[in-house]
């Protein structure tokens, strides 16, 4: 196998394991692409498509509410209107600043230096969310109402700051709001769909022209690699939830941003833009 297949794979892995947990997978592909040499436009395209893959996972894992939702709105349900109604109301926030801000964004925070200390803050923010009493009054995503949905959407909004964790945004956006751990992730799974699909379809369409036949194979094989991860990832995550908090992923986010900061300074790696 061609090495550009072995970076393929590797971000693919990546990506799909990183999407859904609060350790923020934009950082982790920022970090990994870099290392790997792979952060070029070529590899912008290639995430892309990772992305998407990673979204289908979710997709399939909850095609039954999916496809209870979408018969409850042909019949007119009120708990399917409500449903997608919130998630129309948490994606808004991140949709419009997206659309404001994102080429800002990325041309002064994608590198992994600001990554990394995003990694720092949002592991404090995620330890001191878990220091806080959590009192719960939302069991199940299907009980939000319309005002729960806006507080998420606007921390979701908060990760458009690269090493932030989308996940890790809305769940703790989620805690705050009173939600449940499994009401809190399940949304945070719900309300990425919306959010990287279209995110996706405006990548596409803005690098257009850097989508070649020849990399059908590359794109294959990272694809592949990020459904299955991500599926597995997603099954994961809700078992861990049942009987732990999000502290181990705050120590993690905190001690590998302590690392790629530590290695930049001192020489150890030459991140690109360190």
């Amino acid at each position: 196998m061609d090495l550009i297949y072995w970076k393929a794979l590797i971000l693919g892995i990546v990506e799909g394991l990183t999407e859904f947990l609060p350790i923020s997978s934009t950082g982790h592909l920022i970090l990994a692409g870099d290392l790997l040499n792979f952060n070029d436009e070529r590899g912008k395209v290639f995430e892309i498509v990772i992305q998407f893959a990673a979204i289908l996972a979710v997709c399939w894992e909850y095609r039954a509410k999916l496809g209870s939702v979408v018969s409850g709105l042909v019949k007119g349900q009120q708990a399917a209107q409500r449903f997608t109604a919130n998630l129309f109301i948490a994606f808004l926030p991140a949709a419009i600043l997206g659309l404001l801000f994102a080429n800002k964004i990325k041309q002064h925070l994608f590198a992994p230096v600001p990554v990394a200390l995003a990694f720092i803050i949002g592991g404090l923010v995620i330890l001191w969310a878990e220091k806080r009493q959590h009192i719960v009054r939302i069991e199940n995503v299907d009980e939000m109402r319309w005002r729960d949905a806006l507080k998420i959407g606007l921390a979701q909004s908060l990760a458009l700051i690269p090493g932030t964790s989308r996940s890790g945004a809305t769940i703790i956006g989620g805690l705050f709001s009173g939600l449940s751990r499994k009401a809190a992730t399940e949304f945070s799974f719900f309300l990425a769909i919306p959010t990287l699909t279209a995110a996706t379809l405006y990548e596409v369409v803005k690098y257009r022209s850097m989508f070649h036949a020849h990399d059908w194979w590359l794109f294959a094989v990272g694809s592949a690699a990020s459904f299955v991860s991500a599926f597995l990832c997603v099954r994961w995550l809700l078992r861990y939830i049942s009987r732990h908090d999000f502290s181990a992923f705050a120590w993690y986010r905190i001690v590998f941003g302590l690392v790629v900061l530590g290695t930049a300074y001192s020489g150890m790696v030459n991140w690109s833009a360190a």
